[in-house]
């Protein structure tokens, strides 16, 4: 079981592998720096493995004649301690006090030694700040006065105890981040590309599937989402080709009711049929032609959004129409320009036909694109601002079967909208009017 766990790349794998690592990295780190800063530390003489050294050398050149003492402690010196002999104290140029070690309390100088012997220690924080001659001495008084003074050559600056307690947390706390990161970044990756390709899909419903990778928890819900776009996507593809079917068999009874219309005696009732023949042929007329639409396959392409706005006002201006116009003089937008032309299109129809004074607003934040198509018409009423988006819906009022179109203007126009990931949407203005509000979501 725990082989089978080890072995596959899960999510409980990377946790436990991010760990192990992390704990690896930190004594990996905090190794190295005992390693290196063993010298900058500020052991007691104690710990510096020098204390035997200093017995056996004082043993034997207090044993010598005082003559002889000084080239004895010359030889003495090797490059770990340098040795001097001076029958005067203050010829070492040492501070007045050092710290006292007792023989007593140390095995190896009372072996050697014997209890009654000291030793004075001097430690670098013992001579003036910054001073250039702070160092390690070890200073031992001989039987006859004189004294032997024991130096070693390393580096006599470093860390006292807290600062190194500190480095060592903080060395600790690095690797822990650093691995931590690494692993978070592998593991966010994926879940960043399959959060981007499911927003994809809600703006572009013939989106490709999406890559399968990442852990086994992740590779499966890639493959579950795949599995359920194939399945939505087959489902649209048969629902629109059975509506464009039926929209395009319906064709020919209306054909034959139109002929046998020809016949009819009545003419009253003869126009009547005619009408409704006629408004049957232009609801099935529109709903070819939107389930035939060619901004379904259009691709996304990077493009000048204002541009294309006082561009179809500039055609409505050729028209004698005049369209106020407010934004930015170029804004780039990804996204299918011809879909996007249709819903402005089909909203300053409306604006133009049923208000007055139409005016086109194109604004942009952090997360969006607007465009509003406002007008000081009558508006709509508060009941029906989302029954208008409602397919072959037409309000009985201002907008009429005899103005309007068959009712699929404002419902392709919103569907146009929401396949690119935004929103369209109605409300009435202060004053009279209506506001129509383009959101576009920002790519990337």
């Amino acid at each position: 079981m725990i082989f089978r766990i080890l072995h596959r790349d899960t999510l409980r794998r990377r946790i436990a592998l991010t760990i192990v690592a992390a704990m690896l990295a930190s004594l990996t780190l905090n190794a190295l720096f005992v390693q290196v800063a063993g010298t900058w530390a500020r052991p007691p003489i104690e710990r510096t493995g020098l204390l035997e050294q200093i017995a056996a050398t004082t043993r034997v050149i207090e044993a010598a004649p005082a003559p002889l003492r000084p080239q004895l402690a010359n030889a003495a010196s090797n490059p770990m301690l340098d040795v001097s002999w001076s029958a005067n104290r203050d010829s070492f140029d040492l501070p007045a006090r050092g710290a006292q070690v007792e023989a007593g309390k140390v095995p190896v100088l009372q072996q050697l030694l014997g209890d009654d012997r000291g030793m004075e220690v001097f430690h670098p924080d013992d001579w003036p700040k910054d001073s250039s001659q702070a160092r390690y001495v070890a200073l031992v008084h001989l039987g006859d006065g004189s004294w032997l003074s024991f130096t070693p050559p390393e580096r006599s600056w470093g860390l006292n105890t807290g600062t190194r307690i500190a480095v060592i947390i903080a060395l600790g706390l690095v690797a822990t981040l650093l691995v931590a990161w690494i692993a978070t970044r592998q593991l966010a990756n994926p879940l960043q590309r399959f959060a981007s390709a499911a927003r994809r899909f809600g703006g572009d419903l013939s989106a490709p599937p999406i890559n399968i990778e990442g852990p086994h928890e992740i590779r499966q819900a890639i493959i579950a989402f795949n599995t359920m776009q194939a399945q939505i996507q087959h489902f649209i593809g048969e629902r629109t080709h059975m509506l464009a079917a039926i929209s395009h068999d319906l064709r020919a009874p209306l054909t034959r009711m139109r002929l046998r219309s020809e016949f009819m005696e009545d003419l009253d009732h003869q126009r009547k049929l005619i009408r409704d023949v006629e408004e049957m042929q232009s609801m099935i007329n529109a709903a070819l032609a939107f389930f035939r639409d060619d901004t379904h396959l259009e691709q996304s392409t990077a493009f000048d959004l204002s541009e294309l706005l006082q561009t179809i006002i500039d055609d409505y201006r050729d028209q004698g129409i005049a369209i106020g116009f407010s934004g930015p003089a170029h804004l780039v937008y990804v996204g299918r320009p011809l879909g996007i032309k249709r819903v402005i299109v089909n909203l300053l129809e409306n604006a133009v036909k049923y208000g007055q004074r139409p005016r086109a607003t194109l604004g942009r934040d952090d997360d969006s694109v607007c465009i509003d198509v406002s007008d000081r018409g009558p508006g709509i009423p508060d009941a029906a601002l989302q029954r208008v988006f409602d397919p072959f819906f037409r309000l009985e009022t201002s907008r009429n079967r005899d103005t309007g179109g068959v009712g699929l203007g404002l419902s392709a126009a919103r569907a146009i909208v929401r396949e690119q990931g935004g929103e369209l949407s109605l409300s009435n203005r202060e004053g009279g009017g209506l506001l129509a509000r383009v959101e576009l979501p920002v790519n990337g």
